[in-house]
């Protein structure tokens, strides 16, 4: 049922007239308080809503009609379908019939959920109080009618009878709000529309769903009875408020059962796990298995529909088990020397969870150790303590070590716990002899000595210990390791250091007075080991050295001016047997007193200046006699390289040039001589030979063009031939490349033109001078027949076979330039005519008597 008023902020309370049968809630809807049957009348009731504020009531009677029981139902009960007239009528304290607001709210219509029918099914008669004099039409609007979801409701325009065509799911669709309309035959509105609510009354059609079907919880072991576990949470479709949605949850079974098969109860109605019972050990039992039912109908076994899912509950860790040696002594052993070795291994035994606060142990030492030489490690994999040496151990000192340790977790014990919280044992480490290292004592050592110390004067005895006293060694054999100057050695039985060169305090190799050298000190142990040890020799400064002047050149003016030259004295030694210094002048030659004066201006310093008004510009040597103040005195005659020049009004040399030049010594002179003359000669044999390549180019004419041709390039002329019988040669070799050329053209000069003896010739045919023909081969030929017919013609008209460059040549050696006649006797100074290639025999044959 439900009130509407104008005025929003009423607050409307309903009740019933008969509320041991029927309740009204707040929001309208009724309730059955009991179960009963109802008849086949119609059962009423009044509903009364009133306002507390203002004491108002408002009174509407309820007519329940019981639905049909089956399909088959009887006409009769078709026709008790209630009618609603527009506009709606009641009756109040039998007072007459009054027309009532026509925008009243008529009671919702309840229509089970998943009705079996028959479709369609008629719900109310909706009839206007007009309809007896004018032809209506009936139709309806709203969600489930003309709008999605379309065609669930539908009412007859004759007859205004509205009817549900299919079963309702209220899980879907808990309301339908349609409209009711009442229109002429002209479409025109007779009635305002009426609203019609129809609630779907819920079913228990769904069961419970679990949120997940598998649920995890975690409970701490030993918790105590009462201690929250986990919640469990199911869902059902159908209406909370009533009882199809009413879920009860209880514990069907529990896996495993001990110690108690009830350690866990369920608030059946939040979901709520919690413990009942005690006796949670994890060690024991690390998790349980529940099965949970949740059943609606507040849990009815019988009408009820239920479901399952599965709760696991991990039992967590609590420290409830200290560690524990699984011994009481441990034994290890350990070489002297040594440090970050393992020597032990202390095992443990947890029951607790590994790898967590309460089954990590920690260790410590209670004793057996005072100088702190051990240390324990936890492993973090096997949870092992590892003890190791951070320390090294003596044998010869300490043997054996007795260690006292105990282990804990790195968590307190729990409350409750009536072990101990913690363990002990002893660790057995025996310490191993080794083969220790000599070691020199003292090191360094310090010895004091006079620098001067002459060769094989003994110094003094560096010696070493072995701190191995229980060991079967023989005596130590010393060595040397490091000497810089070489100025030592060391017995190699005893120790003694003898010196092997004088002791220079001025050495190089000594630093603020300090000489070091390194000695090594051998056993014969298995393996042998050994020592060094370093000889500090502190020198004491005897006076070795004598002063000298520093610098060694200086220049001046010649004439007599303030600018006196500034000496310093530089002694190696140190003091005392160094400065202050005595400067003074040579008694010879006489000239250097008479020239030259010098004055002491401090200890290490003097000055050195002219006594005479002039001096001649040049380059003078000063001797200057140094003392120093050691006892006894060191003294030395230093020359002072003095330049005197021509100065200006400054006092600065004006002839600087020739002063330099003067100042260059026999050496440098040579030198620079030396370099011009090689100098000179190679500029001239670069002219010389620059003057004969020209004279060459000049010359150079070839035989055959062009000049890259292979035949171009014979360049030996001196083998021998065989003479007229090497006759058997390949001519094809020489044939020229530009023979297609005209005679004409040939440029003079580049054939060979014979010449005759000049005793008197018997009358033979005279060879043609004019040009041969193109074929080389052609010429040779030619000449041949010339010097067979010609007995009297020279060698030079044999056949001369000229070689060329190149493998495969078929040439042979040059025939013999035998003749009868003198090779002076004849002119061939034609042969420089004929190009760079027969220069060799110009040379040979046109040279004159050179």
């Amino acid at each position: 049922v439900r009130f509407r008023s104008c005025d929003d902020s009423k607050k409307i309370h309903f009740g019933s007239s008969e509320p041991e049968d029927f309740r009204v809630g707040e929001d309208g809807v009724v309730y059955a308080e009991r179960s009963f049957q109802l008849s086949a009348e119609p059962t009423e009731f009044v509903v009364s809503a009133h306002d507390k504020e203002t004491k108002e009531e408002w009174q509407m009677r309820v007519k329940l009609t019981p639905e049909p029981a089956f399909a088959g139902a009887t006409e009769k009960d078709q026709k008790k379908i209630e009618d609603l007239i527009f506009p709606w009528q009641h009756y109040k304290h039998s007072s007459p019939l009054k027309r009532q607001k026509r925008d009243w709210v008529i009671p919702p219509i309840n229509l089970p959920e998943n009705s079996r029918g028959p479709f369609p099914q008629e719900l109310v008669r909706i009839r206007s109080d007009r309809d007896k004099s004018l032809s209506l039409r009936y139709s309806v609007t709203g969600p489930g009618a003309d709008q999605p979801p379309t065609g669930i409701f539908i009412i007859n325009p004759i007859s205004g009878q509205l009817s549900v065509t299919k079963p309702l799911d209220r899980e879907q669709i808990a309301s339908f709000h349609l409209r009711a309309h009442a229109v002429d035959v002209n479409g025109n509105q007779v009635e305002n529309p009426i609203d019609i609510v129809i609630n779907v009354i819920d079913m228990n059609d769904n069961r419970p769903e679990f949120l997940h079907q598998v649920w995890n919880g975690t409970v701490p072991e030993g918790s105590k009875p009462g201690t929250y576990v986990m919640t469990v949470t199911a869902i059902d479709a159908d209406d909370p408020n009533a009882q199809n949605g009413m879920l009860r949850y209880r514990i069907l079974s529990q896996a495993p059962s001990s110690p108690s098969p009830n350690m866990f109860t369920i608030n059946n109605e939040t979901g709520d796990i919690i413990t009942v019972a005690a006796g949670l050990d994890r060690e024991k039992v690390q998790q349980y298995t529940l099965i949970i039912q949740a059943t609606d109908m507040e849990g009815n076994p019988t009408y009820g529909l239920s479901n399952t899912a599965t709760a696991v509950i991990t039992v967590t860790d609590v420290n409830d088990n200290p560690p524990e040696f699984t011994a009481m002594t441990f034994y290890g052993e350990v070489p002297e020397n040594r440090v970050d070795v393992i020597v032990a291994n202390l095992t443990v035994t947890d029951k607790d969870q590994p790898h967590t606060p309460a089954w990590n142990a920690l260790y410590r030492m209670t004793g057996g150790d005072p100088t702190g030489r051990f240390t324990i490690l936890t492993d973090p994999n096997s949870n092992d303590g590892l003890v190791t040496v951070v320390k090294p151990i003596d044998f010869e000192t300490n043997r054996m070590f007795v260690l006292t340790v105990a282990a804990e977790n790195q968590v307190p014990l729990a409350k409750g716990i009536q072990h101990p919280p913690q363990s002990t044992a002893t660790v057995s480490i025996t310490v191993i002899d080794v083969n220790e290292s000599p070691y020199f004592v003292p090191n360094p050592k310090h010895v004091r000595q006079e620098e001067g110390l002459l060769a094989g004067s003994v110094l003094t005895t560096f010696t070493a210990q072995d701190p191995d006293r229980y060991m079967q060694q023989t005596s130590l054999r010393y060595s040397k390791l490091s000497d810089p100057a070489n100025w030592l050695k060391i017995d190699p039985v005893n120790g003694q250091i003898t010196t092997t060169a004088v002791l220079d305090r001025e050495s190089i190799y000594v630093q603020n007075n300090m000489y070091n050298a390194t000695f090594l000190a051998s056993d014969n142990g298995i393996p042998p080991m050994s020592g060094t040890g370093t000889l500090q020799i502190y020198l004491l400064d005897i006076n070795d050295n004598a002063p000298q002047v520093n610098p060694k050149e200086a220049t001046t003016c010649e004439t007599l001016q303030p600018n006196a030259i500034n000496i310093t004295a530089v002694d190696p030694d140190i003091d005392p047997n160094a400065g202050p210094f005595a400067f003074e002048l040579p008694d010879t030659p006489a000239s250097i007193k008479r020239n030259w004066t010098i004055v002491r201006i401090s200890g290490d310093h003097a000055q050195l200046s002219l006594r005479i008004r002039f001096l001649e510009a040049g380059i003078y040597d000063v001797p200057i006699v140094i003392t120093d103040s050691g006892n006894p005195h060191a003294s030395s005659t230093s020359v002072l390289k003095v330049k005197v020049c021509q100065c200006d009004i400054n006092g600065d040399c004006t002839d600087v040039d020739r002063m330099v030049g003067a100042g260059l010594g026999t050496g440098a002179i040579i030198a620079i001589l030396l370099c011009i003359i090689i100098l000179l000669i190679l500029v001239l044999m670069f002219v010389v030979w620059m003057k004969r390549r020209d004279k060459e180019r000049q010359a150079k004419q070839l035989l055959i063009d062009p000049e890259d041709d292979v035949r171009d390039n014979i360049l030996k002329y001196d083998e021998e031939g065989g003479g007229e019988e090497d006759q058997d040669y390949d001519l094809s070799q020489l044939q020229q490349p530009d023979t297609v050329e005209p005679d004409a053209i040939k440029p003079v000069g580049i054939r060979r033109l014979d010449e005759r003896p000049i005793h008197a010739e018997p009358q033979y045919p005279v060879r043609s001078a004019a040009p041969h023909p193109g074929d080389i081969g052609d010429f040779i030929n030619e000449g041949l027949k010339a010097a067979d017919n010609d007995p009297t013609a020279p060698p030079y008209d044999s056949l001369l076979v000229f070689d060329y460059e190149g493998s495969g040549s078929t040439a042979g050696s040059l025939s013999s330039l035998n003749s009868s006649s003198s090779g002076g006797e004849q002119d061939y100074d034609y042969l420089n005519d004929w190009g760079p290639r027969f220069k060799k025999l110009a040379d040979m044959y046109g040279g004159g008597d050179d």
